[in-house]
């Protein structure tokens, strides 16, 4: 069984990544599992606190869930035409003590995914991205791109219910086939 874990870059809970996450994890063979997990909790990086408390339980957490993963699907947001702070936060305490580096992502196969309400997909932020895997040591995987541009549309059904509803009354007294 390869074991993947899909995390949303956002803190929103009508995230459109962490939509496009779960649907991601809808699509996959038997033989893959796709974990979907999350970024909220995360405080602001502080090395004050760092120092004073440790790292942070929901960063141990997310380390470990990553660490015990075969790969990493990563569905980031794009604000602004680059990487969402919240999410680079994340990464940074991710990658903290420096050396947990290796052991959390050094090799890691990582592949980028994103939506956003804009015409360009998350291209940007997409692209952004490739310096700090490098850093970190990750396995980007440079198979065919993933960008959803105008996620609001494209997650909502509520124009095609509004139409199925309108086209309801011509459809009545059709002869089951």
């Amino acid at each position: 069984m390869t074991r993947l874990l899909a995390l949303p870059g956002s803190l929103r809970k009508g995230s459109f990544n962490a939509a496009l996450a779960r649907a991601a994890a809808g699509l996959v063979p038997a033989d893959v599992e796709i974990e979907v997990g999350s970024i909220v909790g995360i405080p602001l990086y502080d090395a004050d606190l760092e120092a004073e408390q440790g790292i942070p339980e929901p960063v141990r957490a997310l380390k470990e869930r990553i660490v015990a993963a075969d790969g990493l699907i990563f569905a980031t947001p794009e604000y602004n035409n680059g990487i969402p702070g919240v999410a680079k936060n994340a990464i940074d305490w991710l990658s903290r003590p420096p050396a947990d580096i290796p052991r959390v992502f050094g090799g890691l196969p990582v592949t980028l995914i994103g939506a956003t309400p804009g015409a360009g997909g998350t291209m940007l932020a997409q692209a952004a991205w490739l310096p700090v895997l490098r850093t970190l040591g990750a396995a980007p995987w440079f198979g065919p791109k993933l960008y959803v541009s105008g996620a609001g549309r494209a997650f909502a059904v509520d124009g095609f219910a509004a139409f199925a509803r309108a086209m309801t009354p011509s459809r009545q007294g059709r002869e089951a086939p």
